[in-house]
This record gives structure tokens, C-alpha cells and sequence, in this order.
């Protein structure tokens, strides 16, 4: 029982949450999906571009570069979105208040990194010269430090998560087996005689002498 109402719980709780919740949420889950689907439409499309020699930040250079800018900033709002909500349904527990705050730094630093493209390098776009730019820029300098700190914070936000994650399971594992231990410990219900007999399968009169009929 203590199981299975945990869900129920946590199911009636997110059912009450404000109605802009929701969105907020369901922009937080789109937010990974998107940054890679982009980059991969794009890799695929854009000429000169070779994923074993420039990084996906390379994307936002040239003529189409605006479309992985304009990735990095949805990307980065819908992790603020996340972190907004996050802090809205989650109000106990490890993590409670870390959680959010990692995942708004991730937010903002995927914004700077789209904010402050990366100089064209290496053959890409096409008619760039190749090798590294001859003079790095200082908003290339700032997109670098962007994506570092984003992706940085981001995996501890998920290293949270999972040890928050594991502890509940454990925590419901033995809250489970308590409530077992409890139900099996509770004296069971006084049987009559009729019915000590039909779970042996017999009768009290089989083992009786019968009367001869009297016909």
C-alpha cells in the first residue's frame, strides 16, 4: 500500500500545480531534443561542414549561422523554463533548491554562447581558409567560456537528479518491505471447525459410520 500511494500522491500533486506549469515542463523537454536535432539537420545540410573537424559551435558562422544561434537561445530559455517549473513541483528533497539554480546557469550560458558566435575556422563556411582563425575574437573567447560553464553545470545538475533518484527508490524499497513485515506480523482470523475441514478437502462426517438407509 505504501508503495503504490507514493504515485497516486505525486500524481494528485502535479494535477494541482498552476495551469502555466505545465508549458514550462513540457519547454524544459523539448530543450535537448531540439539542440541536437538542429545540429544534426544542419551537419547534414550545410556544405564544408565535417563533424570529426569543427565543433557544432561552428554552426553559428556564415550565411545560415543564425539558425544554431537562434538554437542556442531557444535552447537556453527552454532550460530556464525547466528550472522555473522544476522548483514549482519539486519543494523537498535532496536537491530542492540546487537543482533549479544549475539549470538556470545552463540556461544562461547557452544564451551567451548564442549570443557570442564562434569565429569561422578550419574550412567552414566554405571559403574560410583552413587551419585555426589567424586571431581569436574575444566573443569567441566569451562563447567558449559560455559552453563550458553551461555543459558544466548542466552534468552536475544531473548527477543530482540520479543520487536524488536512487535515494526515493531505496527509500520506497524499504518503506516496502516495513509494510510487508507489518501485514505478515498481525495475528490471522480464528477458523471454525466447517472450514478447518474444507480446506483438508473432506467433510466432519466422512470419517463417521453412516447409517443404513431405510429402504
Amino acid at each position: 500500500m505504501t508503495t503504490n500511494s507514493a504515485p497516486r500522491l505525486a500524481h494528485r500533486e502535479i494535477s494541482t500545480l498552476p495551469r502555466s506549469t505545465r508549458p514550462l515542463l513540457l519547454a524544459g523537454a523539448f530543450a535537448g531534443p531540439l539542440f541536437y536535432l538542429s545540429a544534426l539537420v544542419q551537419m547534414l545540410t550545410r556544405p564544408g561542414f565535417d563533424i570529426r573537424i569543427h565543433p557544432l559551435s561552428q554552426l553559428s558562422t556564415g550565411d545560415f549561422g543564425w539558425i544554431q544561434i537562434l538554437t542556442f537561445v531557444l535552447v537556453g530559455l527552454g532550460l530556464i523554463c525547466l528550472a522555473v517549473g522544476h522548483r514549482r513541483v519539486v519543494t523537498d528533497g535532496l536537491g530542492r533548491a540546487a537543482i533549479p539554480v544549475l539549470i538556470t546557469i545552463s540556461g544562461a550560458g547557452f544564451i551567451a554562447a548564442g549570443l557570442f558566435p564562434q569565429d569561422p575556422a578550419n574550412g567552414f563556411p566554405l571559403g574560410v581558409a583552413d587551419g585555426p582563425a589567424a586571431e581569436t575574437t574575444w566573443h569567441a573567447v566569451v562563447h567558449m567560456a559560455a559552453a563550458i560553464v553551461a555543459f558544466t553545470v548542466l552534468a552536475v545538475a544531473a548527477i543530482i537528479v540520479l543520487i536524488r533518484a536512487i535515494r526515493e527508490r531505496r527509500a520506497s524499497q524499504r518503506s516496502g518491505a516495513a509494510s510487508s513485515r507489518s501485514r505478515s506480523s498481525l495475528p490471522s482470523p480464528p477458523t471454525s471447525p466447517a472450514s478447518r475441514w474444507r480446506s483438508r478437502g473432506s467433510s466432519p462426517s466422512d470419517g463417521a459410520p453412516r447409517r443404513p438407509s431405510p429402504c
